[in-house]
């Protein structure tokens, strides 16, 4: 990951006034802005990427946890440090077309999910949620998952507000060992 910040006037010639802005560099961003790795259609086989993350290595694919039926994966575009999801295996685009079994462990991976990161990071709190569908905010409405975003007082800055950039201070895969180091033994493995 490439960031980098900039105040010299001298870099801006030739692409408009100079200013008293810094930039904050972010290149990566562009494969979500761009729908990099977005399916392409609503069937497992359009190039979903939680199907695919499964096939993965835990490292390889920021897999914290894996039950039977739901599994647990650092968002790859987090809103804080340690913003993870929990994924059903099977291919379902709505929280009514699980099972049973599937809407248990998924609780229980939200549960989990709180545990290890109050463990790992101090959290205060939990944003907590299901996107159902593209109107809803979906990124991938095809497969359902479930985010966790740990929260701490005071962590909405002018960055996000102002700049529409987040500062993570973390690596995913630092955070993806951090988490998985303290996540209940209950669903390891």
């Amino acid at each position: 990951m490439l960031i980098r910040m900039s105040s010299e006037p001298e870099q801006q010639i030739g692409v408009g006034a100079p200013d008293a802005f810094q930039r904050l560099w972010t290149p990566h961003r562009m494969a979500y802005i761009q729908g990099e790795n977005k399916p392409s259609g609503p069937r497992a086989e359009d190039g979903c990427p939680f199907c695919r993350i499964p096939d993965k290595s835990d490292e390889d694919g920021l897999i914290l946890a894996r039950g039977r039926h739901v599994y647990a994966v650092l968002n790859l575009y987090p809103y804080t440090g340690g913003h993870l999801m929990s994924v059903p295996y099977r291919h379902v685009a709505d929280y009514t077309g699980l099972t049973d079994e599937e809407t248990a462990e998924l609780a229980e991976f939200t549960k989990q999910a709180m545990t290890a990161l109050r463990a790992a990071s101090g959290a205060h709190g939990f944003n907590i949620g299901l996107n159902q569908g593209t109107a809803a905010g979906a990124g991938i409405a095809a497969h359902l998952h479930q985010h966790v975003v740990p929260r701490w007082g005071g962590d909405t800055n002018f960055m996000p507000v102002v700049g529409h950039t987040r500062v993570l201070p973390q690596l995913l895969a630092d955070t993806r060992r951090m988490l998985a180091e303290v996540w209940p033994p209950a669903s390891r493995g």
